[in-house]
């Protein structure tokens, strides 16, 4: 698309999140568990951290931004007309996430659309996948921009620059563009932050742009449907990882292939410890702080783990590996409510090795008693069906093992898990870019070829792999038959309820049923007997998507009362419009202008550091 000027009222820039299959309401396909262990439903409506960070820090430098979660709005309401709602919207441009590759269809449709009724307006396409995707996608003509890399927020910015100066982008960084000739340009990827104390994971920005709206675009910034119920949120603690998982797109060497990043960029630790202070002003909910706080090494952790000293809300922390007796004492002195997370994806040390996690048995179960000792609220444990030299065997011995571990230890706080890897391996991970090397056979490989198989009517035929030693069948089968044996240990042994258990079984049980009758039907009937048969189906495999081998409210923590701190967000709200009014004030006046400036500066530099009045406060 040739760049032009563009004179168009705010917001400048709209965020769309497409759910994982746009006509999903239209469809009907058995997801089974594959977003069992996540907050989001089937199709995926939790949008990426990064629009929030985005958001933020475009809004510093004079952006009017706005997030419309798609996905979350055609979950609420059946009769929500996502076409007419588009076209009401007239920004300068709009931005797409094509993060995780299970979006391939939603984000794709969503642009047709939006291009259908702003033929005009620039969208532009970001994420990991985009990323890796970067020259397919842009040949697609609904796609005018992909900005490649894991920070774009100041690439985006100068994009958003030469959108509303009519430049064309040849100097905007991460960007892969068309010319004015039509030809495809890819400006180099040369911007790769060292750290992260540029961006702030700030989900007030959520309470400002809602309330600037006087909160009626507040359901469009829902980061997931149960939000308001269980507002759970993301502290960032880097971007990158220094661990070779052989599936994970998140991996240091998918780091490095797709976004040219040699190490991780990390957020200062005592920003770190501000960030979750400002977080808990606005909500009671958990903050997952994403990242094993011991990649950038032991004396980062402590300054962390000392900032936040006495921080009294909800946290989850994760391990990558195996920690030790002192670190965990450690967490467990900053944190009076904490749940510590790991997942050392099976029984087995030779399989766990051959994913790229060297630790054993011993050094696991050593984790698990140190961290129950240091007083952590709850401990949960994952597990996944699809590894390398994993076998259908294999599968349930995890689960047998797991009856090991609680008749060991003897604490309903332990809480183990299990899922398949589903519905793709990552790409840009090692099992993707050389599968035969580590046993796996891809059934899709390009970016069209994953959006076609999001349209197929079971998770089993949406699965891009199988390996060396379990077919597609066997991954579904042994994982429905993990779920059902972890189902009934956990109810033997108190951690769910009898009418939970008998849920979760009926639920498995009506999910083995439909499989085997959507395969029959896919053997049997033509194209159109299929749809129409499906169709009838639906209201069953509907009922089957959710919480199929495990319940997801047994992920959640505990809140009482409220969950949103109104008098928090009232006085945010407030600080908020007297800055706003300060700011005009002095915006006619040279000299205040720059004493704001100069006083700016140092609030920024401090603005990490925590108080007894703001722990009392909260």
């Amino acid at each position: 698309m040739v760049a032009m000027p563009f004179a168009k009222t705010q917001p400048d820039l709209v965020f769309l999140h497409a759910p994982s299959v746009y006509d999903f309401r239209q469809r009907a396909i058995l997801y089974g568990p594959i977003s069992d262990l996540v907050p989001s439903s089937p199709v995926f409506e939790m949008y990426p951290i990064g629009f929030t960070t985005m958001a933020e820090y475009l809004e510093r430098h004079g952006y009017r931004v706005r997030i419309v979660n798609l996905a979350v709005r055609m979950l609420e309401d059946p009769d929500f007309d996502v076409e007419r709602f588009l076209a009401r919207l007239d920004p300068l441009a709009f931005g797409i996430d094509l993060h995780w590759l299970p979006h391939a269809h939603g984000a794709l449709a969503v642009a047709e659309l939006v291009k259908r009724h702003h033929p005009h307006t620039p969208i532009i396409f970001g994420g990991f996948s985009a990323t890796y995707y970067q020259r397919e996608l842009i040949e697609y003509p609904q796609v005018d921009y992909v900005l490649r890399g894991d920070s774009v927020e100041e690439p985006l910015r100068q994009l958003l620059e030469c959108l509303r100066t009519g430049r064309l982008p040849a100097q905007v960084p991460n960007l892969t563009w068309r010319d004015p000739a039509g030809q495809v340009r890819e400006n180099p990827l040369i911007y790769c932050p060292a750290n992260l104390d540029h961006v702030m994971l700030d989900y007030r920005y959520v309470v400002r742009a809602a309330a600037r709206s006087l909160g009626r675009n507040l359901k469009d910034y829902k980061p997931l449907q149960r939000w308001f119920d269980y507002p759970i949120m993301a502290a960032l603690s880097c971007r990158g990882c220094t661990r070779h998982c052989l599936t994970c797109g998140g991996s240091a060497e998918a780091f490095r292939l797709l976004h040219g990043r040699e190490r991780p960029a990390y957020r200062d630790p005592e920003q770190l410890a501000g960030d979750l202070y400002r977080m808990a002003e606005v909500s009671k909910g958990p903050i997952f702080i994403l990242g094993d706080l011991r990649q950038a090494g032991d004396e980062y952790a402590e300054r962390f783990l000392e900032a936040a000293r006495g921080f009294p809300g909800p946290v989850i922390v994760e391990l990558f590996d195996a920690a030790s007796d002192g670190y965990l004492r450690r967490m467990g002195e900053t944190f009076s409510r904490w749940t510590l997370e790991i997942s050392p994806e099976t029984h087995d040390p030779a399989v766990r090795r051959a994913f790229g996690k060297p630790y054993d048995n011993e050094a696991l179960e050593r984790t698990l008693a140190a961290a129950l000792d240091a007083g952590c609220a709850r401990l949960d444990l994952f597990f996944m069906v699809g590894l390398p030299q994993q076998t259908v065997e294999s599968v349930l011995a995890t689960a047998d093992y797991c009856r090991r571990l609680m008749a060991r230890f003897d604490d309903k706080r332990l809480q183990p898990f299990i899922s398949p890897l589903a519905p793709f391996l990552d790409p840009g991970s090692r099992a993707f870019e050389n599968p035969q090397r580590y046993g796996y056979r891809l059934f899709c490989r390009t970016l069209e070829e994953h959006r076609r198989a999001l349209e197929a009517p079971s998770w089993k035929h949406i699965l891009n792999y199988e390996t060396a030693w379990m077919s597609r069948a066997d991954i579904v089968e042994s994982t429905y038959e993990a779920g059902l044996r972890l189902n009934r240990l956990k109810e033997e042994k108190g951690l769910i309820s009898a009418a939970v258990a008998q849920d979760v079984e009926e639920r498995i049980a009506q999910a083995r049923r439909l499989m085997a009758e959507i395969d029959r039907l896919m053997e049997k009937c033509t194209p159109q007997e299929l749809e129409r048969e499906l169709m009838r189906l639906k209201p069953e495999i509907d009922r089957a998507n959710t919480s199929t081998v495990c319940d997801k409210r047994e992920l959640e923590m505990p809140i009482e009362g409220p969950r949103l701190r109104i008098p928090g967000i009232i006085r945010f709200l407030v600080r908020e419009g007297w800055q706003a009014v300060k700011s005009k004030l002095q915006s006619s006046n040279p000299k205040a202008q720059a004493q704001n400036t100069h006083h700016a500066t140092r609030n920024t530099q401090h603005a990490s550091r925590i108080t007894h009045h703001e722990t009392d406060e909260l």
